[in-house]
């Protein structure tokens, strides 16, 4: 049996699917997540294939962007 996931490793899930990829800021905004490395170590735990960017913004401000590749999760669900 799969662990239950929280209701916010549920909204990051499908965001990640819709738009492939989510930035502490975004998850903050439009979802109200301000713990989105925990959500993300939650998905990896169930094995989603997320990968982290670390990029630096206009005013050299460091941040991460998390991706879903969906080729790797194709191939992990078959």
């Amino acid at each position: 049996m799969a662990p239950k996931l929280y209701p916010q490793t549920v909204l990051i899930a499908q965001h990640l699917l819709d738009k492939g990829s989510i930035t502490p800021v975004e998850a903050a905004a439009v979802y109200r997540v301000r713990a989105l490395p925990r959500r993300i170590a939650d998905l990896k735990e169930n094995g989603w294939p997320i990968k982290r960017e670390l990029k630096t913004d206009a005013t050299g401000q460091r941040y991460a962007r998390y991706y879903l590749n969906p080729e790797d999760f194709d191939r992990l669900s078959t």
